[in-house]
């Protein structure tokens, strides 16, 4: 069961840890990893969440996955929480710690949808604009969706800015319904 307090206490916890010990930006890497492989594999979230897989399954089974490509602080942090039976909160904590770590860095994570895929001078573009109005670095996750027709929309701190065709036509549909003509009879 996802739980915002455990989440963000033991990813408040491994940050502490991580910053003491000098490695802050490698272990946000390592959270990348375990973030990432959390949310594609359902299975593995399956076996965390069943209380009948002993602890030593549960960390063979990380070690397995993450042993030689995580840092021994990360190792570490993943053998501790399934110890405290939190296995099944790695994905919050994860994401948590790596809300704590852009915020310490200073930096925003904004979200553009586009209907089409776009170039690295396009990206950097979009990057350099969105800097420039936060006053923040950037960290920008692009997903297309071939339905908002053309244009982009962007999500970042708080703010939305949708340019996308089919809004604009949702706009003009909505324009069009309302009867403005008045008849001179």
């Amino acid at each position: 069961m996802e739980d915002y307090r455990i989440n963000i206490n033991y990813a408040k916890a491994l940050f502490l840890v991580a910053n003491d010990a000098g490695v802050l930006d490698e272990v946000n890497g390592d959270m990348r990893k375990v973030y990432r492989v959390c949310a594609e594999n359902h299975v593995l979230n399956t076996v965390f969440a069943n209380p009948f897989i002993r602890e030593g399954k549960k960390v063979a089974i990380l070690d397995d996955l993450f042993g030689a490509e995580v840092s021994k602080v990360s190792r570490l942090f993943l053998t501790f929480v399934v110890k405290k039976r939190r296995a099944v909160n790695l994905k919050g904590i994860a994401n948590s710690f790596m809300e704590l770590y852009r915020k310490h860095k200073g930096i925003v994570l904004s979200h553009l949808v586009t209907a089409t895929e776009l170039d690295g001078e396009a990206l950097d573009a979009v990057r350099s604009r969105l800097g420039n109005y936060t006053q923040k670095e950037i960290e920008l996750e692009t997903t297309v969706d071939p339905e908002i027709l053309g244009g982009f929309s962007v999500e970042f701190d708080g703010n939305m800015y949708d340019a996308t065709l089919s809004r604009q036509v949702a706009q003009l549909r909505k324009e069009f319904s309302k009867n403005v003509y008045e008849s001179k009879l």
